[in-house]
């Protein structure tokens, strides 16, 4: 008989399999075997909260199969994720099978490596079933609001609206920047860039007005600055002091969930849900040449920034071999995770720190490979020597007022030769290297440049300066942040602008009735402490049950509150509203939405039923008929381009055609999207392709 090993997917079955050889069957659940009912609350809320429990619909016979596979078992193995997702899918599974949850049957790998397999194999443990609480509370008190809040929503705003604990938060920050911004006024401010050419030398330098030799001077209005300018003429400039020294920068620590989707999102242009997913990819193992199924990183879900000894001894080794003793520090860098953090894995590292990428790249897929390069030159520059720069501060005298100039020069590349780390709405740093200065050494002027700015309000969020707000705020974690943003754009409540997300009204308005009915759920403080709850119940701290019995007392009283007081009252939301009047009753035409989208109904309804179906022109002609070119969404979600006068006319093309024609032919233009758009001929035999500069 051979052992039995149950883990979620099947591309990580095949990479243990490789690692444990002859007398183990390894076998995928593919994720969840039971949750709740999609369709029904499921939480029998007289009874403790007591969830029901049911198999999802779909997974009978690989619930069959697994009951034989381990009835005909020596021994049967539970080796999900090591997280609290995974710990419960686990329970479930000894369930299903009807294993005893108090048996050491259940293992877990930091990394799916031979050495991270055989070492989980060797300490099999017994079920954590506060781990398992602590998933089952998060389920049943996302289920509660969820299910309780979304028929409220819908019937005040909109049918088919959705409501979520950490969704509805995730909006609401996203909402008060908006807010923020359009509260902002914008207020006036100069500036003064000067360009000096030290006496002897032809290269100039540039300085920046500071104020006069007492004070630092806010230069509000261009009279003031006139006035600077007029003192300056015809007065010879000099060094009035010289400050040189020497700055360490020090690597970024290594990733964790959240850094790993912000870097990703600013260096890669990867949404998080992407990154997830391929990181996802990696962990659980690649066909690499010569080598087979590999696990290239460890568990992509931590927020601890802690790494084994191995890992940082197979680091310096590969650094002192490629870069040289100088290179590595004198003693392994260790970081610190921050407050709260949970420390049940590594960080996000290689697993074989000696694998470089270009090593692997003919294996991957242009996602995996880039995602994989990313954490590989992330956690190796971690471990290298400090970047050393001397720097330089000059104070330059104009007169009676002072102009200030700073610039470094690089004296030791260190970890910044391999990587350096990317900030949100930032530039590069912008200082260059000056010229040898010294006290009261004469310049010329070359020139000064007034400039005028406004203050700008805050920016609004990306997916990565959005995750990095979450973190900090204690709102979710690592494991839901990506799926958190999905559904806020999914649902409409978000909109995606370039690479940042805006509200949409929908998601204003309801974020409004929520603050007004529910503050407590959009809450940022509260729903941090809730996250905080949940981690007493994994430390088994908290009973579960008793952590949903304080929430929902409260809960279910605003609730009733609301609905009583509400009981006559529907929001209407402007975007709902049209110009269209209806040609069979004379009333307005309404925007409504369906199960296959939008449409537009008369308001009148039920007593007129007129509807008119949803045309998105896009303004070109049909290149076949002259008709109107409209664009459509596949079931799928996909956009198409197709005809108006379908089915008389079969014009249809997943590329946007634009007005522009083909310089070559005549024939209609098409636009192709992605990194490098361009417009391209279609026609048979032309070719004709350029840059779409309207893309850039």
């Amino acid at each position: 008989m051979s052992k039995l090993v149950i883990v979620e997917s099947p591309a990580k079955a095949k990479t243990i399999k490789k690692y444990l050889g002859p007398g183990y069957e390894v076998v995928a659940s593919m994720g969840h075997i039971r949750d709740l009912n999609p369709n029904r609350l499921s939480v029998d809320i007289k009874k403790r909260f007591a969830p029901k429990y049911e198999l999802i619909k779909g997974k009978e016979k690989l619930a069959d199969d697994l009951v034989k596979l381990a009835g005909k078992s020596e021994e049967v193995f539970l080796a999900t994720d090591p997280d609290r997702e995974g710990e419960a899918i686990s329970w479930h599974l000894a369930y299903i099978l009807g294993l005893d949850i108090n048996d050491k049957n259940r293992v877990t790998f930091n990394e799916i490596t031979k050495t991270g397999v055989t070492g989980g194999m060797s300490a099999p443990r017994k079920i954590d079933i506060d781990l398992v609480n602590a998933q089952q509370a998060r389920r049943v008190l996302d289920r509660l609001v969820g299910y309780k809040l979304s028929p409220f929503l819908s019937q005040k705003i909109r049918k088919g609206l959705s409501a979520g604990r950490v969704q509805s938060v995730a909006v609401k920050i996203i909402v008060d920047r908006e807010r923020e911004i359009r509260a902002f006024k914008p207020e006036e401010y100069w500036s003064i860039d000067a360009r000096f050419i030290p006496k002897g030398s032809r290269k100039a330098f540039s300085a920046s007005f500071y104020g006069d030799r007492e004070n630092k001077i806010k230069i509000s209005t261009k009279e003031q600055t006139d006035e600077i300018l007029a003192a300056c003429e015809g007065k010879t400039a000099f060094v009035d002091k010289v400050k040189n020294g020497v700055r360490r920068r020090k690597p970024a620590p290594p990733f964790i969930t959240s850094t790993l989707q912000q870097e990703a999102s600013r260096k890669l242009g990867f949404q998080s849900k992407r990154t997830m997913k391929v990181a996802q990819e990696l962990y659980e193992g690649v066909d690499i040449d010569g080598m087979g199924a590999v696990g290239l990183i460890t568990y992509m879900r931590t927020d601890s920034l802690r790494l084994s000894d191995d890992a940082l001894n197979a680091a310096a080794e590969y650094i002192r071999g490629k870069y040289g003793p100088k290179y590595c520090p004198k003693e392994p860098r260790r970081f610190k995770s921050r407050a709260g953090a949970q420390d049940g894995h590594e960080a996000i590292r290689p697993t074989m720190p000696d694998m470089e990428p270009s090593k692997v790249r003919s294996s991957l897929t242009a996602d995996q490979y880039k995602l994989y390069k990313l954490i590989w030159e992330r956690f190796i520059a971690c471990q290298m020597a400090e970047c050393v720069q001397k720097t330089t501060q000059a104070d330059i005298a104009v007169g009676d007022y002072i102009f200030k100039a700073s610039g470094y020069r690089v004296e030791f590349d260190g970890y910044t030769v391999l990587y350096v780390e990317s900030k949100d709405g930032t530039d590069e740093e912008k200082e260059s290297e000056l010229p040898p200065l010294e006290d009261g050494m004469e310049l010329k002027t070359k020139e000064m440049v007034p400039n005028q700015h406004f203050t700008q309000p805050p920016p609004r969020y990306t997916e990565a300066s959005l995750i990095k707000a979450m973190e900090e705020y204690g709102i979710g974690r690592p494991s839901t942040y990506a799926a958190t943003i999905t559904t806020i754009t999914t649902r409409g409540y978000v909109k995606r602008e370039s690479k940042t997300l805006v509200p949409t009204e929908l998601g204003e308005v309801s974020t409004k009735l929520m603050e007004e009915r529910f503050p407590k759920i959009v809450n940022v403080k509260f729903t941090a402490r809730m996250e905080q709850d949940l981690d007493t119940v994994e430390e088994g701290k908290c009973e579960w049950v008793q952590l949903l019995t304080d929430f929902y007392g409260d809960f279910d009283k605003t609730l009733k509150k609301a609905k009583e007081e509400m009981k006559d009252v529907k929001i209407s939301l402007e975007e709902d509203k049209t110009d269209l009047v209806c040609d069979k009753c004379g009333k307005p035409m309404v925007v409504k939405y369906g199960r296959y989208g939008k449409f537009i109904a008369c308001s009148g309804y039920p007593e007129c039923k007129n509807i008119v179906k949803v045309v998105n022109k896009i303004g070109i002609p049909c290149p076949k008929c002259s008709g109107d070119v409209i664009s459509r969404n596949t079931k799928r979600g996909r956009q198409f381009f197709g005809c108006s006068n379908y089915p008389n006319c079969d014009f249809v093309s997943w590329y946007e055609p634009v007005a522009e024609k083909c310089p070559n032919c005549g024939s209609i233009l098409f636009r192709k999207k992605g990194k490098k758009p361009k417009l391209f001929c279609n026609a048979e035999g032309c070719g004709f392709e350029k840059d779409d500069v309207s893309e850039e």
